[in-house]
Order: structure tokens, then C-alpha cells, then sequence
């Protein structure tokens, strides 16, 4: 028989995800990959989101996340336009090396 799947379970798998992002947000140098880990940030802080709202047995927890995914998305468009437009005018999506570009 399985154990049940409790708060402690479900905030230990947030923590490891946020951790797993922040490190990547910190370390990565290439553009899509700091997008990439900022999207397992959020990800992360849904999770956490949903485990509470679960835990309390309030919805308020999941309307939340409605208001994450969106901010998601909209994350990801913009951020994937400005990196295509980098990419197309710089030749590359480094951030070390963008960090100095003169437009």
C-alpha cells in the first residue's frame, strides 16, 4: 500500500523546482534557457499554490494559479519576440555578450 501524498510532499517537490530555476536563472547565459528557468520558477510557485489551496480546501489557491498562467504566458510571448528580434540583430542570444551591444 502507498503512502498518501501530503503538504510536506508536495512543498518539497515546490522547493526543488524553485531551486532547480533559480539556479538556472542565475548560471544559464543563453537567453531561452533564463526564459526556461523562469518558467519553472512559476511553475513552482503554482505547485505550492495548488497544494495549499488543497490543504485548506479553499479555491482561492487555484484562481491564483489561473493569475500565474497568465502572467506566464504573457511572459513567454513578449520574452520569445524581444529573443527572436535579438537574435536576428545581434546573431546570437548571449547575455554576457549582449550585455555591452550599442542599438
Amino acid at each position: 500500500m502507498t503512502a498518501p501524498i501530503t503538504l510536506s510532499h508536495l512543498l518539497a517537490l515546490s522547493g526543488l523546482l524553485f531551486s532547480i530555476g533559480l539556479v538556472g536563472v542565475m548560471t544559464r547565459r543563453n537567453i531561452l534557457l533564463i526564459l526556461l528557468s523562469l518558467e519553472i520558477l512559476l511553475s513552482s510557485a503554482n505547485l505550492a499554490f495548488v497544494a495549499f489551496s488543497r490543504s485548506l480546501g479553499d479555491l482561492s489557491g487555484q484562481i491564483m494559479v489561473f493569475f500565474v498562467m497568465v502572467v506566464a504566458a504573457a511572459e513567454v510571448t513578449v520574452g520569445l519576440a524581444i529573443a527572436l528580434l535579438i537574435s536576428r540583430k545581434a546573431g546570437n542570444l548571449n547575455a554576457d555578450e549582449l550585455r555591452n551591444l550599442k542599438w
